[in-house]
């Protein structure tokens, strides 16, 4: 009989890629992680690890098994959930990572939606764009709020994805500058010369500007480079350039912005929420998606272009219950400046 600790221990292995990447995943010493595998060779009665003096990789029944393995670990996670379903009552732990823009919008109407659920606690993360998906399918989080630039993120055999809102980019110039009035019109071609900020190349928030100036012979060709859109954000409030960012980075608060819209129809992205198919129905799952759903409206309803997503699946039982109630705006954030 094989056990089922096993089974996760060599599925960590195949996406870490090592023995010691392993162990610091699941928490043990490299030496435990080589003990049990040999035991689950010995389970299986073949090798599963090839083994050489600087490496360890997987064999052909390795990956075989892994599989199976992945398949099986699905099952009883399922099996858990529905047991969980029928005694209805959300209870134990939740955790969520989000990209860090994301983290930030969502952390506050999370907490005061998930607080009646005396049972539940909840674990909100970051991980930077791209991890959310790995971390999801590995089991590490229960839910991921991932960013999508290009429309790549689809439901597929082992996870479920609920569209929560798009985030188109706006512009953010300093209070003083002349384009913080909104009467003054926007042309892309007379702010290519501009004191341009953006994350390092290569990141998506760089890719969209990039993409978003592409047409007009794109910034100039050494724009200032800085980690976190928040950092861009507070410099720009400083008077030192401007910058073009995601509406949901707005979220933080930063005084002394004001806020355009960019003409047409700006790139952007889709921001979504990802969860195993086999946990969904567990009910501290399922109700965590529900409050993330809600939190997207209020965030939608404040930070206008912001724009919720339409649900594509009404079918789904799980979610027949997402409240359809209209949510008041609390602050107009394009064509307004921050801090008045």
């Amino acid at each position: 009989m094989l056990e089922l600790r096993r089974l996760v221990l060599i599925c960590e292995f195949a996406r870490r890629g090592s023995i010691s990447a392993t162990a610091e995943s699941l928490g043990y010493s490299p030496s435990a992680v080589s003990q049990q595998l040999v035991a689950l060779e010995r389970e299986t009665g073949t090798a599963l690890i090839d083994r050489t003096a600087r490496s360890a990789e997987l064999t052909d029944a390795g990956r075989r098994l892994v599989i199976h393995a992945e398949r099986i670990l699905s099952m009883v996670e399922e099996a858990e959930s529905d047991l969980s379903a029928h005694a209805g009552k959300p209870a134990g732990r939740v955790v969520v990572t989000a990209f860090p823009t994301a983290a930030v919008a969502f952390a506050p109407a999370l907490a005061r939606s998930l607080r009646r659920h005396t049972e539940l606690t909840l674990r909100l993360g970051q991980s930077r764009s791209g991890r959310g998906l790995r971390e999801v399918q590995s089991g590490e989080v229960d839910i991921a709020l991932v960013d999508d630039w290009y429309g790549r993120v689809r439901d597929s055999e082992s996870l479920r994805v609920f569209p929560l809102l798009h985030d188109p980019l706006v512009l953010v110039v300093p209070r003083k500058h002349r384009l913080a009035d909104p009467e003054v019109p926007l042309d892309l071609r007379e702010l290519r010369d501009e004191a341009w900020m953006a994350t390092p190349d290569g990141e998506p928030s760089r890719l969209a500007v990039d993409r978003l100036l592409v047409d007009v012979g794109g910034t100039r060709p050494t724009p200032w480079e800085f980690e976190g859109l928040g950092t861009i954000l507070s410099l720009v409030a400083k008077g030192i350039g401007i910058a073009a960012v995601p509406s949901l980075a707005l979220a933080a608060g930063v005084r002394g912005l004001a806020v355009r819209q960019f003409p047409g129809n700006p790139v952007g992205r889709d921001v979504h929420a990802v969860a195993r198919s086999s946990s969904v129905n567990r009910p501290s799952v399922s109700v965590t998606l529900r409050a993330i759903h809600v939190a997207a409206r209020y965030i939608a309803a404040d930070l206008d272009p912001v724009r919720p997503a339409e649900r594509r699946r009404p079918e789904d039982d799980m979610l027949a219950d997402w409240p359809d109630r209209p949510v008041r705006s609390t602050k107009d954030v394009v064509g307004r400046s921050f801090g008045e």
